[in-house]
């Protein structure tokens, strides 16, 4: 069940990952195109901002994610690394348990404020609900829940090199 488990998540990073690198790669094609019809033919096109917008919340909460599982993030672990192995690990529980509420936060809040919006509609966008823009919000948060489940019963991942990143802590 364990190795099911790992599996799926491992789907789920790829998923995010390509997600995320696919609204990295839109927005890099849409800002220029805004620039080139604002200065070069002198009618700017209304819609480059705010799907460039609404792709940085794509890229946001689902690199996110991503980056969570693999422990990619910034983090300053000074004062952890000098606890002995037992403080270390607990403070690692710790961090992991703070990370299951705020993702949880994310999927629950992030849910009712897609509830809230799902009827209000964007100016550039009118067949666009604002409620739509905001589901990586609670997509998000609850992939993120589901990489905190993963690393707190089954450790970190390996990483492509095969070595786990920082405090094996749930080893």
């Amino acid at each position: 069940m364990a190795e099911l488990y790992r599996k799926a998540m491992d789907y789920l990073y790829y998923a995010c990952v390509t997600v995320g690198c696919v609204a990295l790669v839109l927005i890099s094609a849409i800002i220029p195109w805004a620039v080139f019809t604002r200065y070069v033919l002198n009618s700017a096109a209304s819609w480059p901002e705010p799907m460039a917008v609404l792709l940085t919340i794509a890229l946001t909460f689902f690199g996110a994610a991503a980056c969570y599982r693999y422990g990619l993030h910034m983090n300053i672990a000074l004062a952890t690394n000098l606890l002995p192995r037992l403080g270390q690990r607990a403070c690692a529980l710790i961090s992991e348990l703070m990370m299951a509420l705020i993702s949880l936060f994310m999927a629950v809040w992030g849910a009712r404020l897609v509830e809230a919006t799902w009827h209000n509609t964007i100016g550039d966008f009118p067949a666009l609900s604002v409620g739509v823009t905001y589901l990586p919000i609670p997509i998000g948060g609850a992939i993120m829940l589901l990489f905190v489940i993963e690393r707190i019963m089954l450790g970190r991942p390996a990483d492509t090199t095969g070595d786990a990143h920082g405090v094996a802590a749930f080893d």
